[in-house]
């Protein structure tokens, strides 16, 4: 009884962390080597369940202390539920013209959330599938821990 307590608290804990209009997260390892090879794309099932409502797309990237890019360029392909594919570049910055790192820091590692489709309204219902890679000049990328995919809600006005 006492587990199935504990186990319930945790639960509500996680799910209350959740900001309001959340509809999806999901953080994916790169590797375990701290590196991003241009190959090693990750793939994101997004739902989307309403359609009359805007969503702010945004991706969270994972870094550690050392990372020596300004901006990380990644590329990602929108497939909707009946097989519409969109391509996009973004470009999320990880350090400020003043030289400091984007984000949270938590020791050496820094997580940072980027906006990169404000507003958006989606034509379909269903899943939509976010893959993305990166674009940058090098091969691999290091010092880089984790990618993910957020989508909330735009609360109306």
């Amino acid at each position: 009884m006492k587990k199935l307590i504990l186990i319930l608290f945790c639960i509500s804990f996680l799910i209350s962390c959740q900001p309001d209009g959340r509809v999806f997260i999901e953080h994916q390892e790169l590797s375990p080597e701290v590196e991003w090879l241009k190959k090693d794309t990750r793939t994101f099932k997004v739902p989307v369940e309403d359609i009359s409502k805007n969503y702010n797309l945004s991706l969270s990237f994972r870094y550690v202390n050392g990372y020596q890019f300004q901006v990380l360029k990644v590329k990602m392909t929108e497939t909707s539920p009946s097989g519409k594919v969109q391509e996009y570049n973004h470009d999320l910055k990880v350090i400020s013209d003043k030289g400091e790192y984007i984000g949270e820091p938590g020791y050496d590692i820094w997580d940072s959330e980027h906006l990169v489709q404000p507003n958006k309204n989606y034509d379909e219902k269903g899943e939509y599938t976010y893959t993305l890679e990166h674009n940058m000049p090098v091969d691999p990328i290091i010092l880089v821990m984790e990618i993910g995919v957020i989508l909330d809600e735009v609360a109306p006005e």
